[in-house]
Parts: structure tokens; C-alpha cells; sequence
């Protein structure tokens, strides 16, 4: 019996297939459609099929499969080039798109107005040196397509922005006949890519005065450069045309408010906009995650994050490096676990925003260990990975290796450093005591790497000398800085000659202080207790009446300490916790057995208006002393305590801590208000500076 005979094949019908497969992304499907179209119409495949296979692949990004596909055809028309081209464009790979444009060519087969734009795209995204984008250009003009058609004449200002000739896109710009929405667009959102948000104000200004109507990209340009420049009043008056006009109802305009108000330090503005959205996605998410971060409102932040998981959002790479910058704000360390953990189940773990996220965590929580292993399996790194991995270090004092990450940074040629990376490798070295390495580099890092020293370089330098007893020296610096010295260089400069008993000097540091913050009662009692080691007692009583007399009235010291995800607070001479009877007898007991090891309360400058056995009871019952009561209470041996404090650990507090982590054999990490403290075996990391 005979086979039966195939089914002839229906051209259409394998066309809906191909486009089924592209609208579903799926590329099974779009290779059995091919396999069908091979076994009934080969050897002579319609060159309108082949087209439709090559914008399959390269819809899908298989450009092996495109290229394949494309060679098949033995008389590829334009539409087919195209297909490849916008494929390769659209997957950034543009290297393929050009070379294929510059075949097609070679062919003789003219570029029509969809060919083009994908060709410009490819162009924007070329090397930058590159002179293809203005060939293109020249070409487009030959065929009579500039300054004609918009969607060309808007692709080459695209590209023209994109590769930084930002002259030929205005001429470009001022030479088109009829600017459309989608021109203005292109010049408003890259000069908000570009750092220039007056240019995106006046841009859609110009698109207003020439009667055109913004659309949503419009929108959400302005408010991106209100966002960027802070432009908080001409923002909100927007927000009250986009609500008369009935944008805020779309959804990326609205992401666009919460972004904008949040980058305002508005962030009730920007929770309202978010409680009033109607369908939210996960860039709504997002934006108000880092809108609370942005604001130092981590608990917020956290809260949110926890809304759009019972929401049902499935953890982004953006959503959780958001998140986890919320963590390090609250040496939320378990936590960022947590949020390790979920990156790993959502197989984003090696996502190079997430994975630098998480070696910044780590870092600023204190976990070093786990910070240099995420480093060291990152596949990639950028400049914020080795930022955050010698910021770690920095954070701990931890020079030489701060100083070897820098080393390996340099001479991989890959990533040069920013100004941010050389405050990173100072500090260090101020906190390691490596003071001739971090001075020369200070020195040379102008000509090393073509960064201008800033305030923050200033700052640094000055806390180097002055942790090395050098503070005239640092003074001379901040007289001869080309800009005005801010709160941090006076304030390392007060910090230093309280260190090493230079009352005159500090006086100097704490009268400019004053004069930039007369209400931070930090500064106030810094001096007073640097009047005070140096036994000039009346001056420091001056000090703290003055304090008194003008209103400022010093922040109560804070501490506290997570256990079994409960966050517990503790202020100084606090009896309120639940187990204070446990904690006052544990106190009481470490103080004999650190007083037997040679334990002395320094009771100096903490308090010089009552009697010294009341002293030594005060500085006894410090919140950073009952937070560490109720860890050893309550967290196993072999567990870090970590205790986070609103100031600066006191000197009794600090010399206690170091007699309790030899005594008991446990590590201790407190985070002040200034740097991390790991205690262990008696020491500090910190050399006893801070």
C-alpha cells in the first residue's frame, strides 16, 4: 500500500507559526515551524519566509541561527537584512549589525527607512571613536531619507547623543523640518543620561512653545531631571499638570514621581503616590525601596520589600540589591543573609548589581569573611564591586588588604579608580597606621589618576596626620585647600588634637565647627571632654553651660542588638528591658572579674560634677554595656555579638569591651557612629583610635 501523500504546505499558515513563536518568545516552536517549512517547500523556500525565519532568530537572539538562516536565502531582499540587523541592534550586539548592513550593500540593495534606525542603533552602540554613525548619516542623506523622514532623522539624533557628539546632534536637531514628540524625547532623555537636567526642562519646554503634546517618555523625562537636579518646586507644580491631564494614572509615570520625590528627601510624598497607584509593577517596587533608603528610612525600606513579596513579585536583581542597601543601613546582617539566600534561589546571586550589593553588605555589617568570598567568585567585577570590597576594609582597618584589593584594581587595567575608591584607600590607611603610603598616594593621585583631590580627599588626609600626631601639619593643609573646609575636615581635626591633648589647636577646629553647625551637640562635648583630660575643668563647665544656655541638648546614647529577628533597644541607665535583673547581675560579675584582670573606669571626662563612686556607676550602665549584657545572656558562644550605637562608643566602654572579649572569649563588633570595633582577645581593631 502506498504512503499517503503529503499535505501541500500552506505558505500562511507556517507564517502565523514563526510569529506565534516570536510573540511567545519560544524558540522550540519557531524551530519546528522551520523544520516543517524545509520538509515541504525546500529546495525553493519563499524568500518572504526565509525573511520571516531571519526576524525569528534574531528576534530571539540565536544569532547563529540568524546568520543561518540568512545565508539560506540565495536572493536575500532588504527585508531580510533588516530583520538581521534589528535583531542584532536590539540584542546589543552591534558589531554584526554593521558588518551585515555594510553586506548588504555590497550587494546593491538599498537600505530602506526601517533598515536605518537599526542601523543607527547599532552605530550608538559601537566604540566610541567610531566614525560609522556619521557614514551612516552620509548615506541616509544620498538616499533623500534626511532631514526628511522622522523615525530616521530621530534615530541619528539618538546615536549623535549616544556617542557624545552632542554639537552634531544639536545642528542634526535644528535642521529637521518637523520636529516630532519623539525628537524632543531623544533630546530630552539623553540629557538626563547625560548629567544636564536644565537642557531636559528646556527641552520640553520647546516642545510645549512649538504646540506639541508630551507623551509618557516626555513625562517621565522632566520629572527624571527634576529628580537629578533636585528641583523640588518645579517638580511638584508638574505633578499637578500630569494630574489634570490624567498621566498619573500610567504606571511609569508614577514610578517616575516616587523616584523624583524621593530623590527630594520627600518621601511621604513619594509613599502617597505610591499608596494612590492602582496596578503597580515591580520598578514601583523598587522605586520605593530606594526612595526610603535614600531617605536613611531602612525599616521602611525592609517593609516594603516584605509588601511585594506577599504581593506576589518575584525578587529582581534590582529589587534585591535595592534591598539589600537597606541592611547594610541597619547592620542588618542576618537579614542580608536571608536576601543571600533568595538571590541564590533566584539563580541572580551572580548578577554583577547583586553580587556587588552583597560584598557591600557585608562589608559595612561587618562580615568581612563573607564579603571576600562573594568577591572572590564573582565572574565580573565593576567599580563598585572594588569599591565596596576596599570599603570593607576600610571599615575595619584593615590596610594591607584594602591596599592589596587596590593593587589588583590597578595593574587589571580593567576598571580605573574613581574618587571614591582613593577616599576608600586613605581611610584605610589612616585607620591601619600606614600614614607614608596614604600621604604619598594623596600627593600623586592627581597625576596617578587624573582625580582632582575633593573635600572628602581633604578630610581624610587630615584624620591620617592626625592619628599620626602631625595635627600642625593638617593644619597647614586645610589653610592652603582651594575650597572651603566642611564639617568633616574640622571635625578630624578636633577629633585628633582631643586624641593627643593639642587643647589650642582643637579649640581653633571646634570654633569653626560651631560656626558650620552650631546645633550638633557632638562637637560641643567633644571639646568639653578634650578641656577636660587636660585638667582645665572650668573651661569644659563653660562648654557644657553653654550647651544648656543656647538649647543644644546632647543626643542619649543609643544601642541595640538583634536576637531571633527581635530588635532590642537599650538607652544608658535603662531598667526597663524584661531581663534587667539578669543583665545588672551579669554586669556585676564582669566587673570583679575585669577588675581583678586590672580593669580600671575611666571616669576622666565622662562626668566631673559628681562624686567617682558614682561615676563608675554611671559609665557602668552605658547602653552599649547592657546591649552587651544581654547578648552574652543570650546568644551561644562561638556566635558574634553585634551591637550598633547612635554615637561614638564611649573610652570606659571601650576599654571594658576589650577586658570582656579576652575574659569570655567572645568576639565582639559594635558599630558606632564613626567606624566598626571588633573586639577579640583584649584588642581592638581600631588601635584605640576612633
Amino acid at each position: 500500500m502506498r504512503p499517503a501523500a503529503a499535505a501541500p504546505a500552506d505558505p500562511l499558515l507556517l507564517v502565523a507559526a514563526i510569529e506565534a513563536a516570536i510573540s511567545s518568545r519560544s524558540p522550540r516552536l519557531g524551530r519546528a515551524a522551520h523544520a516543517r517549512a524545509l520538509r515541504l517547500l525546500a529546495p525553493a523556500i519563499p524568500p518572504f519566509i526565509c525573511a520571516h525565519l531571519v526576524n525569528l532568530y534574531s528576534k530571539l537572539d540565536l544569532p547563529g541561527a540568524a546568520a543561518a538562516a540568512l545565508a539560506s536565502d540565495p536572493n536575500p531582499t532588504v527585508v531580510s537584512f533588516t530583520a538581521f540587523i534589528s535583531g542584532a541592534a536590539q540584542n546589543s550586539r552591534p558589531l554584526p549589525a554593521l558588518s551585515t548592513f555594510a553586506a548588504m550593500l555590497r550587494l546593491g540593495l538599498r537600505p530602506n527607512d526601517f533598515t536605518f534606525p537599526s542601523a543607527f542603533k547599532a552605530a550608538a552602540a559601537a566604540p566610541s571613536r567610531s566614525t560609522v554613525g556619521p557614514q551612516i548619516h552620509a548615506l541616509a542623506l544620498r538616499f533623500g531619507y534626511l532631514p526628511d523622514d522622522p523615525f530616521v532623522s530621530c534615530a541619528a539624533l539618538d546615536m549623535y547623543f549616544k556617542t557624545g557628539r552632542v554639537a552634531l546632534a544639536r545642528r542634526l536637531f535644528d535642521e529637521m523640518p518637523n520636529r516630532s514628540v519623539v525628537a524632543w524625547n531623544a533630546v530630552m532623555t539623553n540629557s538626563v543620561l547625560d548629567g544636564r537636567p536644565l537642557e531636559t526642562v528646556e527641552a520640553y519646554f520647546g516642545l510645549r512653545e512649538a504646540g506639541g503634546m508630551p507623551n509618557v517618555v516626555s513625562v517621565c523625562a522632566f520629572f527624571n531631571a527634576c529628580a537629578g537636579a533636585t528641583y523640588l518646586s518645579l517638580g511638584e507644580q508638574f505633578h499637578g499638570f500630569m494630574v489634570r491631564c490624567g498621566f498619573q494614572m500610567d504606571v511609569s509615570v508614577s514610578n517616575s514621581m516616587i523616584d523624583f520625590y524621593g530623590k527630594c528627601r520627600c518621601v511621604g510624598k513619594a509613599r502617597a503616590v505610591f499608596d494612590e497607584m492602582g496596578v503597580r509593577n515591580s520598578v514601583s517596587w523598587c522605586s520605593m525601596v530606594v526612595a526610603y533608603a535614600q531617605n536613611e528610612a531602612e525599616e521602611e525600606a525592609f517593609s516594603v520589600y516584605l509588601g511585594a513579596r506577599r504581593a506576589g513579585e518575584e525578587p529582581t536583581d534590582f529589587m534585591v540589591s535595592s534591598v539589600l542597601t537597606t541592611c547594610a543601613g541597619l547592620l542588618g546582617l542576618d537579614l542580608g543573609r536571608a536576601l543571600h539566600a533568595i538571590a541564590v534561589r533566584s539563580c541572580i546571586d551572580a548578577n554583577i548589581f547583586v553580587a556587588s550589593a552583597l560584598v557591600d553588605m557585608y562589608g559595612k555589617c561587618g562580615g568581612i569573611a563573607e564579603a571576600e568570598q562573594v568577591f572572590l567568585e564573582m565572574p565580573q567585577r565593576n567599580l563598585v564591586t572594588w569599591n565596596a570590597m576596599i570599603g570593607g576594609y576600610a571599615h575595619i582597618g584593615d590596610a594591607r588588604n584594602a591596599l592589596a584589593v587596590f593593587d589588583d584594581m590597578i595593574m587589571g587595567g580593567e576598571t580605573p579608580p574613581n574618587y571614591i575608591t582613593l577616599v576608600n584607600v586613605i581611610t584605610t590607611c589612616s585607620r591601619g597606621g600606614l600614614t607614608k603610603e596614604g600621604y604619598k598616594l594623596f600627593e600623586t593621585m592627581r597625576e596617578r589618576f587624573g582625580i582632582e583631590p575633593r573635600t572628602e580627599h581633604y578630610a581624610c588626609v587630615v584624620d591620617l596626620l592626625g592619628r599620626a600626631g602631625m595635627e600642625e601639619r593638617a593644619y597647614e593643609i586645610i589653610q592652603g585647600m582651594p575650597m572651603t573646609p566642611s564639617i568633616s575636615v574640622w571635625g578630624a581635626l578636633l577629633g585628633a588634637c582631643k586624641m593627643h591633648g593639642k587643647t589650642e589647636l582643637g579649640r581653633i577646629a571646634a570654633e569653626k565647627l560651631f560656626e558650620l553647625d552650631p546645633q550638633d551637640s557632638g562637637n560641643h562635648v567633644l571639646l568639653s571632654n578634650m578641656l577636660a583630660s587636660a585638667g582645665r575643668w572650668a573651661e569644659a563647665t563653660d562648654v557644657r553651660k553653654e550647651m544648656k544656655q543656647v538649647g543644644i541638648k546632647k543626643d542619649p546614647g543609643r544601642s541595640w542588638i538583634t536576637w531571633k529577628n527581635v530588635v532590642h533597644v537599650f538607652q544608658a541607665k535603662d531598667t526597663k528591658h524584661e531581663m534587667n535583673n539578669e543583665i545588672q547581675a551579669l554586669l556585676a560579675k564582669l566587673k570583679r572579674q575585669m577588675q581583678a584582670a586590672g580593669y580600671m573606669p575611666d571616669t576622666q571626662y565622662a562626668l566631673f560634677d559628681v562624686e567617682e563612686e558614682e561615676k563608675e556607676s554611671e559609665v557602668f550602665q552605658h547602653s552599649e554595656k547592657l546591649a552587651l549584657a544581654f547578648g552574652l545572656i543570650c546568644i551561644p558562644p562561638g556566635v558574634p555579638i553585634r551591637i550598633m550605637k547612635n554615637l561614638r562608643i564611649c573610652v570606659d566602654c571601650h576599654r571594658a569591651f576589650k577586658f570582656i572579649s579576652g575574659i569570655v572569649g567572645r568576639e565582639i563588633i559594635v558599630r558606632d557612629n564613626n567606624r566598626f570595633h571588633h573586639f577579640k582577645n583584649y584588642e581592638c581593631s581600631c588601635r584605640d583610635y576612633w
